[in-house]
C-alpha cells in the first residue's frame, strides 16, 4: 500500500478540491465519508495524516456530522479545515458560534508564529478565501482532562483563531480553505502539513501507478479471460491499455456502433485502437438503437433506451465469448466517492452520461483500474502509456451521444444533420488551435425552424446551437470567450455546407445555473 492521506468529507463542496491538492503534491489520499471513518483506518492501510472537511452544517445542528475525535488523534498528525477546525473546538472543551457576519469570500491572513510547520516558507501576510457562517469564540484543550490549550498561529482582521496548534505540533485547525485557487498560498500549507508534518515521501506518480496497477492486475485476474465495453473515451481507453499490458490478448474489448456517434468516428476510433494493439470487435448496431429511439422526445426515456439496447448487444458479444470471467469498467475516482455519499445520495440533475450496469446473469467479477483516478490523472497515466493523442485529448463525450444532443426525437436524418454541423465545428476549433484550450465542444440540434433567405429564396429549416466550454473536472464550467472571426467562420460553413440548416447561435451560459449538455 503506498503512503497515504484519509481525507474525512463531512459534506463540503470543497472536498474533492483538498483530495486533487494532495493528489498534486504527488501522495496517494482517499476521501472517505466522516462516518466511515473507522472502516477507513483498516482498509486504507498505510495512512500517514488525517485531513478532516469543511461542511455546510454548523457543529450545533441537530444533524450535524461528529466523528470520534479521541479515537483519530494520537495516531497521526490531524488537520481540521473550516468545520474540521471547529469540531475540534467543540469536542475538545472550546466554544464555537455564530460569526457576527457570515464570513464568506477573500481575507488576509497574518501570521502571528512565523515558526510554526504548518505555516512555514508562508508570506507574514496573504490573501485566504474563508466559506462559514460560525467562528470559533474559544480554542479547544490539548486533552479532554487537561487545562493545556491550543494556541492561535494565524488571525484575520475577523476572525482571531483563523489558524491555530497544539503543543504536540501535530494536530492543526484552520478556519480557511487552503484547497481553493483564491487561498494564495493554500498549496504551500497542505504541502507544509502532508510533506513536512506527515513525512510522506511524495512518490505517487503515473509510472508508479501503472507498474502497481499492472501487477495487481497479473496477480488477480491471471489467465482469465476478461471483456471491457469501449467508448472512444479517455477513461475506458486508458483502463484497456492497462489490462492489456496484464493479461495481453486475454483482454476481449467491443466497440458499439450506436449510430450516435461523431461523424466517422466509428472507423477512425476502431482503427486507432487496433494500432494500439487491443483485441477489439466493433458491432454496427445502429438499426437496434433507432428502432429503440423511435418517436422517444423525454430525455430521461432516451437514456434509459439506450442503456437497455447497449446492455442487450454487449451481453449478446460478450456470450460469444468463451469462458469470460471478469468485467473491466472505466470507472474512475469521483464516480466512487458520488456513489458514497455523507447524508445519501444527490439529488438526481439527470442519469449519468456513462452507460452503466450489465445483467446480473452474466455474473462476472467487476475490474475497474481506474477507481482511484481523477479525470486530470487519468490523462496523465494515458501520456505515460503513450496512448494515441486524438483519444487522450479528445473532449468528454456523453455515453448516451448525439441522442442527448438532438432535443426532440430521434432520426437517422437528425442524426446526419448533426454529424456534419458537429464535424464543422470540432474541425475549425483544430485548425484554428483553440481545440486544446476547450473541455468540451458541442452542436445542439434544436427543435425550431426559423425563416431564412439563401440567394433570392426563402427558407423554413432547422437552427443549431453552438457550445463551448472551459472547465478543470466537469462540475462546474465557464463558456468560452471564442473569437468571433472564427464563431464567423464556423457559422457561415455551416449555414452553406448542411442542406437542412440555415440559423447558428452561440451557448453563453456557464455551469451552475446551466448543465454542459442541454439534456
Amino acid at each position: 500500500m503506498p503512503e497515504s492521506i484519509l481525507i474525512l468529507d463531512f459534506g463540503s463542496q470543497y472536498t474533492q478540491l483538498i483530495a486533487r491538492r494532495v493528489r498534486e503534491l504527488q501522495v496517494y489520499c482517499e476521501i472517505h465519508p466522516y462516518n466511515h471513518a473507522k472502516e477507513a483506518l483498516k482498509s486504507m492501510g498505510n495512512i500517514k495524516g488525517i485531513i478532516l472537511s469543511g461542511s455546510p452544517f454548523s457543529v450545533h445542528d441537530k444533524n450535524a456530522p461528529i466523528v470520534d475525535l479521541n479515537f483519530l488523534s494520537g495516531k497521526v498528525p490531524l488537520l481540521g479545515i473550516c468545520y474540521g477546525a471547529q469540531l475540534m473546538a467543540h469536542l475538545w472543551g472550546g466554544k464555537v458560534g455564530r460569526s457576527a457576519s457570515r464570513e464568506y469570500g477573500r481575507a488576509i491572513l497574518h501570521i502571528t508564529d512565523t515558526g510554526n510547520k504548518l505555516l512555514k516558507g508562508m508570506s507574514k501576510e496573504s490573501q485566504v478565501w474563508m466559506s462559514h457562517g460560525d467562528t470559533i469564540l474559544q480554542l479547544p484543550f490539548y486533552k479532554k482532562d487537561s487545562n493545556e490549550s491550543s494556541r492561535v498561529i494565524a488571525s484575520t482582521s475577523d476572525v482571531k483563531a483563523a489558524a491555530f496548534a497544539f503543543p504536540s505540533g501535530k494536530v492543526f485547525g484552520i478556519q480557511f480553505h487552503p484547497e481553493v485557487y483564491h487561498t494564495a498560498e493554500g498549496t504551500k500549507l497542505l504541502k507544509n502539513f502532508v510533506i513536512g508534518i506527515c513525512g510522506c515521501k511524495a512518490d505517487w506518480t503515473s509510472a508508479a501507478f501503472i507498474e502497481t496497477t499492472v501487477n495487481e492486475l497479473k496477480k488477480t485476474i491471471g489467465a482469465d479471460k476478461t471483456v471491457l465495453g469501449l467508448s472512444g473515451g479517455v477513461d475506458s481507453s486508458v483502463a484497456a491499455m492497462l489490462l492489456h499490458k496484464a493479461i495481453g490478448k486475454n483482454l476481449h474489448c467491443i466497440f458499439v456502433d450506436n449510430g450516435l456517434l461523431r461523424k466517422n468516428e466509428f472507423k477512425s476510433v476502431l482503427d486507432s485502437y487496433r494500432h494500439m494493439g487491443l483485441n477489439v470487435k466493433g458491432v454496427n448496431a445502429k438499426k437496434e438503437f433507432y428502432k429503440a429511439l423511435k418517436g422517444i422526445n423525454d430525455p430521461e426515456k432516451k437514456r434509459k433506451a439506450i442503456g437497455r439496447i447497449f446492455i442487450e448487444i454487449f451481453d449478446k458479444e460478450a456470450h460469444r465469448i468463451k469462458n469470460v470471467k471478469w468485467l473491466a469498467q472505466g470507472t474512475i475516482y469521483p464516480d466512487v466517492i458520488e456513489s458514497v455519499s455523507v447524508k445519501g445520495p444527490s439529488t438526481t440533475i439527470k442519469s449519468h452520461h456513462n452507460v452503466g450496469g450489465l445483467p446480473k446473469k452474466m455474473r462476472l467479477k467487476v475490474t475497474e483500474p481506474l477507481r482511484a483516478l481523477f479525470k486530470d490523472e487519468v490523462r496523465k497515466v494515458g501520456a505515460e502509456l503513450k496512448i494515441d493523442k486524438n483519444i487522450l485529448n479528445r473532449h468528454p463525450f456523453p455515453g448516451p451521444g448525439l441522442a442527448i444532443r438532438i432535443l426532440g426525437d430521434i432520426t437517422p436524418e437528425k442524426v446526419g444533420l448533426l454529424q456534419e454541423a458537429d464535424a464543422i465545428f470540432t474541425d475549425n476549433l483544430k485548425k484554428t488551435g483553440l481545440y486544446d484550450k476547450v473541455w468540451q465542444a458541442a452542436v445542439i440540434l434544436l427543435p425550431v425552424r426559423t425563416v431564412g433567405v439563401m440567394g433570392d429564396e426563402r427558407t423554413y429549416e432547422n437552427a443549431v446551437a453552438l457550445r463551448a466550454v472551459t472547465s478543470t473536472d466537469g462540475m462546474t464550467a465557464d463558456w468560452c470567450h471564442l473569437p468571433y472571426d472564427v464563431l464567423a467562420k464556423i457559422s457561415n460553413e455551416i449555414i452553406n455546407k448542411v442542406r437542412g440548416i440555415n440559423r447558428v447561435v452561440y451557448d453563453i451560459s456557464s455551469k451552475p445555473p446551466a448543465t454542459i449538455e442541454w439534456e
